[in-house]
This record gives structure tokens, C-alpha cells and sequence, in this order.
């Protein structure tokens, strides 16, 4: 992974993560959906990570065999992760893209898994939904608004709205699970997966859904 462009060198997302994640050790630990995504299983074909930060996450999925695009705007992070899939021999099956999410595009790519946790944009979800595969899986972790009572500096446009994100899915994917988190110090969040069916046909020749 080269240097920055110049539209993301000075990004104050950039900037904010790069300090965040150059404070200290990295954790490789995998998130508890992205654990609970990767048992589905979903399909045979690639996993997107976004806002991937040092994710083990990747990790885990690329040490299954699948190959990995882990999204980041942060270059600290990346390089993290990618000094760690070197470590483990899996450097190969990791792509590192940096990013601005808000601008990211699959590029016709279709994913087995689509994972996003502690990032919400409306937009983005709106992209990450395209680029699910037929009985691929969408897995998603944010906050809700209800965050903004322990910080009250957090944006709004960060937070899901009540329904959310299952509420901006659209036909064709069924909800494998949808929780509330525990406020955890940091506000409440909410997790989903969710699986998109894939076409099949039926006795009488007609199109039709179906589940996992």
C-alpha cells in the first residue's frame, strides 16, 4: 500500500483514526458478528470489510481460505493488519484498500460477506447492500441514537434511527438476527445479519425465493 492520495492526505478521518490506532498495541481479536457471519456460512466467493481498522475479522476469514478486501481510511490501521497477515502467512489472501468509505464502490464485485461494525452512513449501506452475492450475508454494527445520551457530541448521521438498519434493507434478504447491545460505557449499538436469497425455480418453472 502506497502513500495517501491527495484527497485523502489531509482527511480529518484520516487523521483522527491514524492517532487513534498509533496509540498503542493492536488488538487482531475477531468481532463477536463477524464469528457469528463467517458461521452462516455464506457462499464461496470474497468478504468485504469495512471500516476494517487492525481486523481480525480479516484475519479469520482469510485463515478459512476466503480472500478478503479490507477497506480502511486509516493507512495506521492498514499497515497493521497488514504487518499482521504477514506474520500469519496470509498476506496473499488480504487486499488493503484505503478509503474514503462515504466514496467507496464494490466496483461489480459481488461478496459472500459484507461486514461493517462501528461505522454508520446511510450511503455506504446503501452500497454494501448491491454488493451482497445471492446467499451472501450482510453483518452490521453501530450505534443507535440512543448513544448521543452518553455523548452528546456524537453525530447524528453516525446513529441508527429506530428500525434501522433492517428498515433500509429492501425485498429480497431475510434477518437472521437483530439485537440491542448493552450500553457498554460507549452507547447502545445494534447488530444485524441478514441474508440475501437467491433465485431458484420451482416445480412449475417459475421464478421464486428462497430462504437459507
Amino acid at each position: 500500500m502506497g502513500e495517501p492520495g491527495e484527497e485523502l492526505a489531509g482527511h480529518p478521518d484520516r487523521l483522527r483514526w491514524n492517532a487513534r490506532y498509533g496509540e498503542g498495541p493492536a488488538s487482531f481479536t475477531p468481532h463477536p458478528l463477524a464469528v457469528a457471519a463467517l458461521a452462516v456460512p455464506p457462499p464461496a466467493v470474497p468478504v468485504a470489510d469495512l471500516a476494517c481498522g487492525p481486523s481480525g475479522a480479516a484475519l479469520l476469514a482469510a485463515a478459512g481460505g476466503r480472500m478478503v478486501t479490507a477497506v480502511d481510511i486509516s493507512d495506521t490501521a492498514l499497515g497493521l493488519l497488514g504487518a499482521e497477515s504477514r506474520r500469519r502467512g496470509l498476506c496473499g489472501q488480504i487486499t488493503l484498500v484505503q478509503a474514503d468509505l462515504r466514496e467507496w464502490r464494490p466496483a461489480g464485485v459481488s461478496y459472500a460477506l459484507v461486514l461493517c461494525t462501528g461505522y454508520w452512513d446511510r450511503a455506504l449501506f446503501a452500497t454494501a447492500v448491491t454488493a451482497v452475492a445471492p446467499d451472501g450475508v450482510l453483518a452490521w454494527e453501530a450505534f443507535t441514537a440512543g448513544a448521543r445520551r452518553a455523548r452528546p457530541g456524537l453525530c447524528p448521521d453516525w446513529c441508527l434511527a429506530d428500525g434501522e438498519p433492517v428498515s433500509l434493507l429492501g425485498a429480497g434478504f431475510e434477518v437472521l438476527d437483530v439485537r440491542d447491545l448493552p450500553d457498554g460505557g460507549r452507547g447502545p449499538k445494534r447488530a444485524m445479519l441478514a441474508r440475501r436469497l437467491a433465485a431458484s425455480r420451482d416445480a412449475a418453472g417459475h421464478a421464486s425465493r428462497r430462504g437459507p
